[in-house]
């Protein structure tokens, strides 16, 4: 069963370096970060081998959501290879996140 990563400043970097990641910056105080964190679980696993899933704790990772300009949670970033090519703001359907990590791969 694969998880997704949690990312911190010290891997951050490194994760998102090569290849197709998708980034969920989330708090656990977060009613819709809550709300799609079984989805998240589920891209992980749907992906695995593909592309990286990973969460960022904003609460713990502050300097990470300055850096990406994350105003309001969730926010999923996608990356390829090191740069952002996508995002999106809110909750949405499993299928929505899968169309964004598909279009990268």
């Amino acid at each position: 069963m694969a998880k997704y990563v949690e990312l911190t400043a010290s891997n951050f970097e490194a994760t998102v370096a090569e290849g197709v990641t998708m980034v969920d910056f989330w708090a656990p105080w977060c009613g819709p970060c809550r709300m799609i964190a079984p989805v998240v679980e589920e891209l992980a696993e749907d992906f695995e081998g593909k592309a990286t899933i990973a969460k960022v704790n904003t609460d713990e990772e502050q300097d990470l959501a300055v850096k990406y300009g994350i105003r309001s949670i969730p926010a999923i970033l996608f990356f390829k290879d090191g740069e952002v090519v996508d995002q999106m703001v809110g909750a949405a359907s499993k299928d929505a996140f899968a169309e964004k990590i598909n279009a990268q791969l």
